[in-house]
């Protein structure tokens, strides 16, 4: 009898142990299933022809580019919008524009028509450089600071009378050379940096925004002055190089609310809430207090249909030939002109 009851003891208790190890098991599984799909992290090299198109920027554009790309699908919304209201410039433009519900982000892209017609044509080039600023930040500065100084020694970055190239320390500082114009310069991203690039898979380029050849021009100037009365306007806009390279917004750290790109270092520590630290009237709640107000509404559209199913960010999609606006299920985008309160032309190749 003593034997036997020692045998069922045993057999409970190794049954526990089975029963704990599967329970175990069964956690770890579920676990791994609310992780999101890990997109790995880009290298140097990546990054470098990633920001190829838009290194040689002022600072504030660029600054406004890397936001409002961690918001592809009101990237496309604006888009669209924009092809449909090409009779708005100026103050008109403005008003109805500060009517949507875009992120700020995405309002201060329409200043710049032919820029924000690019990102909607290369949607592909745009979600994953919104990916690299939310998850790489550091390492995307470097490499627009790379390519700028690659740049500066091929003889492409100067100052001229559309913009001013400074340097502060080993940082490269690029500002408008005017205050109610701004020149966005002209160039082929992957030949002006000396060495050739290998051009990003999928990737165009638009009209007015490409050089054929190797040097920097500037045609197109996009007038600033009148969007200036409101909140989302270009001197709301800056780039803190010596912080990690910070986007700042209104003289704060910006923080994207986007639920179109993960941030993976969120989920990582801890924390899974995907809309990065905002309360239900989409402000922020981070070191440097509240970034987003007035009455942009951050919500979200779509953002795991459509347009975006199934699309991996993050580098992932690399070896996709196809990348471009294939990957985004036929969205073709581009292709508008006008508003931005006028183009000015100048400049002249170098």
């Amino acid at each position: 009898m003593k034997l036997s009851q020692q045998c069922m003891a045993l057999l409970l208790s190794w049954s526990l142990v089975l029963l704990g190890a599967g329970d175990g098991f069964a956690f770890q599984a579920d676990a791994s299933t609310s992780q999101p799909p890990q997109a790995a992290q880009q290298s140097s090299e990546q990054l470098q022809q990633l920001v190829a198109p838009i290194a040689l920027y002022p600072d504030a554009l660029i600054a406004q580019i890397l936001a409002g790309a961690t918001y592809p699908d009101q990237v496309v919304e604006a888009g669209k919008w924009m092809e449909q209201h090409k009779n708005l410039q100026g103050d008109p433009l403005a008003q109805e524009v500060d009517k949507q519900s875009w992120d700020p982000s995405v309002k201060a892209l329409t200043q710049f028509p032919a820029v924000l017609a690019n990102m909607n044509q290369n949607l592909a080039w745009t979600s994953e450089l919104g990916d690299a600023h939310v998850n790489q930040q550091q390492e995307l500065t470097q490499a627009i600071q790379v390519m700028r100084e690659r740049a500066k020694q091929a003889g492409n970055l100067n100052t001229t009378t559309q913009e001013k190239v400074s340097t502060k320390g080993k940082t490269i500082v690029i500002q408008p050379a005017e205050t109610e114009v701004v020149y966005v310069p002209q160039y082929d991203p992957w030949l002006v940096y000396g060495a050739p690039l290998a051009v990003f898979p999928g990737w165009y380029p638009y009209p007015g925004l490409f050089l054929d050849g190797p040097g920097i021009a500037f045609g197109l100037g996009f007038g600033i002055g009148l969007f200036g009365g409101f909140g989302w306007g270009w001197g709301h806009w800056g780039y803190d190089w010596h912080h990690d390279g910070r986007v700042e917004y209104n003289h704060n750290t910006y923080v994207s609310h986007s639920r179109t790109i993960v941030n993976r270092n969120s989920f990582r520590a801890g924390r899974t809430n995907f809309n990065h630290g905002a309360d239900s009237h989409g402000r922020s709640f981070g070191g440097h207090g509240a970034l987003h107000g007035g009455n942009t509404a951050h919500v979200s559209r779509g953002m795991h249909s459509g347009a975006f199913s199934g699309f991996s960010h993050g580098g992932n999609a690399r070896a996709n030939s196809f990348r471009g606006q294939s990957s985004f299920g036929g969205f073709h985008g581009g292709g508008f002109h006008g508003g931005g309160g006028g183009f000015h032309g100048g400049g002249g190749r170098r």
